[in-house]
């Protein structure tokens, strides 16, 4: 149903009206971080902006298609956001649309400077056909910096782009980072272990495929799915050289700690009885006051207003866009490149 709300119909009848939004959406449900950036805007269009991106957020999972009309009316009015950006291209990802969320985390990135969204980057690549280029993705500097899961997640797109390739083996070894750990249950563990397996039987090793598979249950059990509360790390396995090793550092840790203690001790007396004797002598002076500068820096960044970061991807929009492509209002022809998350890397 179009939102009768929305009268862009009546200056432009070649464009669709807006999805309809549900009564009880208000827009606060928004989390802190994105509700900051919706603020900037005039109260009018902060309050569309904002109810359209929670009902992306609601209806992403079962209705990605709809979802993503609902982050294209967000960015109507708030094309210049980050927030609105990631969700577009989160909902485009969802839906299918590969070159619409490329060039959406493009912007996000030029507008954010996060590279967060490089796992998903990567799997628009191969969704647009490009395995090589996911690949690139993988390879990238940038992908250095990600965070563990960052990591996982950008591991698994890289062995798909590897078997879209046909080379079995390789995609194998994409797989088989620091955070594979058979004994350990992380977060991300189950997923990594089923890519794992799912790799080894395309290898043709379902041996060893069966025992990741297994490990993968023992890991969403240790780990609580279902459960309010889950622990951040759970020991699947004891390692006996693991904590042989772990205790010979803490050894070590201890008898530097105490050698530094017996050094401090001894560095505070000849202090001391240097200072008694300058004393002594007439020459002690006291310390000067703190520069009152110091104390008028406001360390309050809330407020601060955030750095633009440009982009230093020249890909151009020609080679991210799909036929299909949809045009954004308000964006004065800008390039259509933590309100939704969670959502999972393409597997063949």
């Amino acid at each position: 149903m179009p939102n009768a709300k929305d009268l862009r119909s009546a200056n432009r009848p070649d464009r669709e009206r807006s999805p309809e939004i549900d009564e009880d959406v208000t827009g606060k449900e928004l989390d802190r971080a994105t509700q900051h950036q919706i603020k900037t805007l005039e109260s009018r269009n902060a309050e569309w902006v904002a109810r359209h991106l929670v009902m992306a957020g609601r209806l992403i999972d079962d209705e990605p298609e709809l979802a993503f009309q609902h982050a294209l009316a967000a960015s109507r009015r708030g094309g210049r956001l980050a927030a609105v950006r990631e969700a577009v291209g989160l909902t485009a990802y969802a839906a299918g649309h590969y070159g619409e969320a490329l060039r959406e985390f493009r912007t996000y990135r030029r507008i954010s400077g996060s590279n967060v969204h490089l796992p998903v980057m990567a799997d628009c690549e191969r969704g647009l056909g490009r395995p090589d280029r996911a690949l690139d993705v993988a390879r990238s500097e940038e992908a250095q910096d990600l965070d563990a899961p960052g990591k996982v997640e950008l591991a698994i797109v890289a062995s798909g782009a590897r078997r879209d390739l046909g080379q079995m083996d390789a995609a194998v070894a994409e797989l088989e980072i620091p955070q594979l750990d058979i004994n350990r249950a992380f977060s991300y563990s189950p997923r990594l272990f089923r890519a794992y397996a799912d790799a080894l039987i395309a290898a043709g090793r379902e041996a060893e495929a069966d025992r990741w598979q297994k490990q993968a249950v023992v890991a969403e059990n240790a780990l609580g799915q279902g459960v309010d509360e889950e622990p951040d790390i759970i020991d699947l396995g004891w390692d006996e050289e693991e904590e042989a090793r772990e205790e010979a550092e803490r050894r070590r840790r201890k008898d530097r700690a105490s050698g530094a203690a017996e050094t401090a001790t001894a560095a505070a007396g000849a202090s001391a009885g240097a200072t008694v004797a300058a004393s002594d002598a007439g020459t002690f002076e006291s310390a000067p006051p703190a520069d009152d500068a110091d104390e008028a820096v406001d360390t309050d960044l809330d407020d601060q207003e955030a750095g633009y970061f440009e982009s230093d991807d020249a890909e151009s929009d020609e080679d991210s866009v799909e036929q299909d492509e949809l045009e954004f209002d308000g964006l004065n022809g800008e390039n259509v490149d933590d309100l939704l998350s969670g959502q999972d890397s393409r597997e063949d």
